[in-house]
């Protein structure tokens, strides 16, 4: 298991990760033939994202009380 610090800072690490797709994204015309590549990269470091920061987060309790 994970330390909540080691998931933070790969957390981090995905954030920086997006940003830096991001920047590349911005300057590109929509028929480029990177654009599709691209953009399924930023899907997935948005779903790895949102599932650590899920891990951290966890919800508590039952679901059924």
């Amino acid at each position: 298991m994970r330390t909540e610090n080691q998931i933070q800072s790969k957390i981090n690490e995905l954030t920086l990760q997006r940003r830096s797709l991001e920047s590349r994204l911005a300057p590109l015309a929509e028929e480029s033939p990177q654009l599709d590549h691209l953009k399924d990269q930023l899907e997935r470091l948005e779903d790895m994202i949102t599932m650590l920061e899920w891990v951290l987060n966890a919800p508590v309790g039952k679901y059924h009380a």
